[in-house]
């Protein structure tokens, strides 16, 4: 469950354990590879996966000139 945590509830403003909160669910996406489902609450931003291929696999020195190649 992605949600604040400052409090069990959704919202950061209910600090700690407060009782008889309702959780609103703004979504709920399923991550398919992983086999498992996030359920985001309140106003969260969610980070974005890595690929599969690293990008400094396509990073090169030249070795005589000093040159890197690959990174733009």
């Amino acid at each position: 469950m992605a949600k604040t945590q400052y409090s069990f509830s959704g919202d950061a403003a209910q600090k700690g354990a407060p009782e008889g909160f309702q959780l609103h669910v703004r979504e709920v996406r399923g991550c398919v590879g992983a086999g498992f489902l996030v359920v985001v609450c309140g106003d969260m931003m969610m980070m974005p996966g890595l690929p599969t291929r690293p990008a400094f696999v396509d990073i090169d020195i030249d070795a005589e000139t000093g040159a890197i190649h690959g990174l733009c």
